[in-house]
């Protein structure tokens, strides 16, 4: 995977997420998904996940090209998403503000309240001011059902980012059958050639529908940080207002 260390790198992920979802700031969509390998000896139920098999975990930040910017593999089948996120390389380095990021910047059309560049999410991961997750819950406001929409604009990516690698790669429909410590790199090298790939031939539409890896359980709030609270009530105001688009009307 490439390595991510400067701004630059980062302000031209979020220039083309905007140019093609109208979400600013965004600096990737983040997912994982189980993998199907065997057992080792003596595991016991680490690798047995919620769905009945065993697997490990693909952990995925996915660019506006569908392209991997960091991977994480290896975490035990039964861990739940926000853990392995928050104690791999890449979320540790998020949640230690060690990632270079750009300063907040004001968003498009506005001119004061800098807010901070984000990864996006499902309900399974944590908030916090770099991370944003869908308003949880039945009953929402309209404000809060367009931001959710506007939201899973951008999380799009990260799985249809998976879809087309299980679908390129098909050692990914079936159980790998080697040990653990081997499937890791069989895992790692599918992501590169999923990015070579990518930016040699660019992709089949279609192939973006063939998502045959395990969604990864959502469980519930794992407690949110009160600025991650207020950077999502501000872009859930922004969008209602001043970067209102009229095909958003259509989810409320």
């Amino acid at each position: 995977m490439p390595k991510l260390t400067s701004q630059e790198q980062w302000i031209d992920i979020a220039n083309k997420f905007y140019k093609k979802t109208n979400f600013p700031n965004c600096i990737g969509a983040v997912d994982g998904k189980h993998i199907r390998c065997v057992n080792p000896r003596n595991a016991g139920s680490m690798f047995f996940n919620y769905k009945q098999y065993f697997s490990i975990i693909l952990r995925g930040l996915v660019d506006a090209e569908y392209c991997f910017t960091t991977i994480d593999v290896g975490a035990y089948g039964r861990e739940g998403d926000s853990t392995v996120f928050k104690e791999c390389p890449f979320g540790r380095k998020l949640y230690s503000e060690e990632l270079n990021l750009p300063a907040p910047v004001c968003l498009p059309n506005t001119t004061d309240s800098p807010q901070p560049f984000v990864i996006v999410a499902d309900e399974a991961f944590g908030l916090h001011k770099n991370l944003l997750r869908p308003y949880p819950g039945r009953g929402l406001n309209d404000k809060r059902k367009i931001f959710n929409y506007r939201l899973s604009r951008v999380r799009r990516y990260v799985e249809c980012a998976f879809g087309i690698l299980a679908n390129k790669l098909r050692v990914l429909h079936t159980p790998i059958l080697v040990e653990p410590d081997f499937t890791d790199p069989i895992v790692k090298a599918c992501c590169i050639l999923h990015n070579y790939v990518r930016r040699r031939d660019g992709y089949q539409f279609e192939d973006t529908f063939f998502n045959n890896l395990d969604d990864i359980q959502n469980y519930g709030n794992a407690g949110a940080r009160h600025e991650g609270i207020d950077v999502r009530e501000y872009f859930a105001d922004y969008f209602v207002n001043v970067m209102s688009v009229p095909f958003q009307y259509r989810f409320t």
